[in-house]
């Protein structure tokens, strides 16, 4: 449960972001919500529903000057982020929009740091990092400014 909620948190500090970018007209990016069918209506706003399809990368926009973005967020209170945390769906179209010349990344928070990492480096971590798993200490090179929203498109180095 705490891990879901510090998820919860962590997705709330980027949609941040992503309204400071477009207030500022870097970037127009859009949380992608789960695809999902209300299957009963039990009053009161609750009901019961169903997935209805794999998920997709948790974030799609485009950057000023036309250029697509799309990336997953992620985030731990452990050590460790696991590559294996994405789906093969979310892999899969990560690598479709890479290829296709956007920008693609995997948005990562372990504990309190906060890193954008370009999809080819978390589709070939075992060849960067020797293992399927990174440290806060392995992405340092990615680690994005934190001002109460994770500034995934501003890198401190």
């Amino acid at each position: 449960m705490v891990n879901n909620a510090q998820g919860h948190l962590f997705e709330d500090e980027i949609k941040t972001a992503c309204k400071q970018y477009k207030a500022q007209r870097r970037a127009k990016i859009d949380k992608i919500p789960e695809p999902f069918r209300v299957t009963k209506k039990h009053g009161s706003g609750i009901f019961t529903g169903r997935f209805t399809a794999a998920a997709e990368p948790d974030y799609q926009g485009t950057l000023a000057g036309g250029r697509s973005i799309v990336f997953e967020a992620k985030y731990t209170t452990t050590e460790r982020m696991h590559r294996n945390v994405l789906t093969q769906e979310q892999l899969n179209a990560l690598e479709d929009h890479a290829g296709m010349g956007a920008i693609a990344a995997v948005c990562v928070g372990i504990r309190d740091r906060f890193f954008f990492v370009p999809w080819v480096v978390w589709r070939d971590m075992k060849e960067f990092f020797g293992r399927k798993y990174v440290t806060a200490e392995d992405l340092q090179h990615y680690r994005v400014k934190f001002n109460g929203a994770v500034l995934f498109l501003d890198y401190l180095r």
